[in-house]
């Protein structure tokens, strides 16, 4: 089994753990170190329980706790080499540095493909985790997709994938112009409408779970999303789920068929 769980996911921290055989991942720890065991404990587990950590750009959402958790039990961390450059973490006891292209590699049981998104960060990274047969996509903090990143998570089992915010929501919501750029240009975050523009484009025949994360608190409406994706397909709908930024979700199995 293949399974995977968000400890939060939205724009005030981002956690996600991937779970199969021995291993135990935690993609970005946006969190405090406090905070992030107080929301692992919630899943019965404690930071003792990682095996490692990976990192998908420098943004604080989503590298804040990387560094205090990496010093304090000596966990590995992975990221790209343009990430570190500008990362602000501090000493990482083992860091492992690849590259937005390199080919996959294994952390204990489970394969780890990275793949470079269009995103205003160094060298911004997503990722495929596969299990035996079983394969999970996370698309997030893409402003954009191009035909590599539709190839890397085609044929997935599981999708997590960005929701962050309706244009129309964000056009007349409270962020100034320079912000609004920022979100809604081809470097910052994907709409429910590009989101359903990427779902249309994969073969999600053997999506289990589809899960939608990252949603705006200010820009967007877990229903709104919803509704977005689960109108690409009609037998998409049961198998939607919504990420939240304030709760940890339970656990999305993966079975073979």
């Amino acid at each position: 089994m293949l399974k995977f769980a968000s400890l939060g996911s939205g724009s005030r921290g981002n956690a996600t753990l991937i779970q199969a055989g021995d291993t135990c991942l935690l993609l970005d720890s946006g969190f405090s170190l406090r905070e992030l065991q107080q929301r692992l404990a919630r899943l019965e587990l404690t930071p003792d329980d990682l095996d490692a950590v990976l990192v998908t750009h420098e943004h604080g959402d989503h590298i804040k706790g990387v560094g205090p958790l990496a010093r304090k039990y000596r966990m590995p961390v992975w990221m790209t080499h343009g990430t570190w450059r500008n990362a602000n973490c501090g000493d990482i006891p083992e860091l492992q540095l690849f590259g937005s292209h390199t080919p996959p590699f294994s952390i204990g049981d489970i394969e780890v493909a990275p793949f470079a998104v269009p995103h205003d960060a160094r060298e911004p990274t997503q990722f495929t985790f596969s299990y035996r047969k079983l394969k999970l996509g996370i698309l997030t903090d893409a402003g954009s997709f191009t035909p590599h990143v539709i190839a890397s998570i085609t044929g997935v089992d599981a999708l997590l994938l960005e929701c962050n915010h309706d244009v129309q929501m964000l056009q007349d919501g409270p962020y100034p112009p320079r912000l609004q750029e920022r979100v809604g240009g081809n470097y910052g975050h994907l709409s429910n409408d590009q989101a359903a523009q990427v779902l249309a484009q994969i073969d999600h025949g053997r999506l289990q779970h589809l899960v939608i994360g990252h949603v705006s608190e200010k820009n967007n409406s877990p229903d709104l999303a919803r509704r977005t994706l689960a109108g690409v397909c009609e037998s998409l709908d049961a198998r939607l789920s919504v990420l939240e930024q304030g709760n940890v979700s339970g656990w999305f199995c993966m079975n073979p068929d």
